[in-house]
């Protein structure tokens, strides 16, 4: 149960730039908590974060539809446009 406590925190400094990757991160730390008290086990919160990550990732790509991820090639700097 700690490593699942300590997986959670480790997500949430991992903040993605776009909408698709803060829902997957927000996704992974749901399911990861819901897998891990689920079934008592480290498996079960990875299955867990795997699953929640996937989804979170498909439902924040779906929230901004026609945008896509840019990155200035002399800045480093990434954002977001139409595709």
């Amino acid at each position: 149960m700690k490593n699942t406590i300590f997986a959670l925190a480790a997500l949430g400094t991992v903040a993605g730039c776009t909408t698709a990757e803060q829902s997957a991160v927000v996704g992974a730390a749901g399911g990861a908590a819901i897998g891990g008290l689920a079934t008592g086990r480290t498996s079960g919160a990875l299955i867990g974060a795997g699953a929640g990550a996937v989804a979170g990732y498909v439902i924040g790509k779906a929230a901004t539809p026609g945008y896509c991820l840019y990155e200035d090639r002399r800045t480093g700097r990434r954002y977001e446009a139409r595709c």
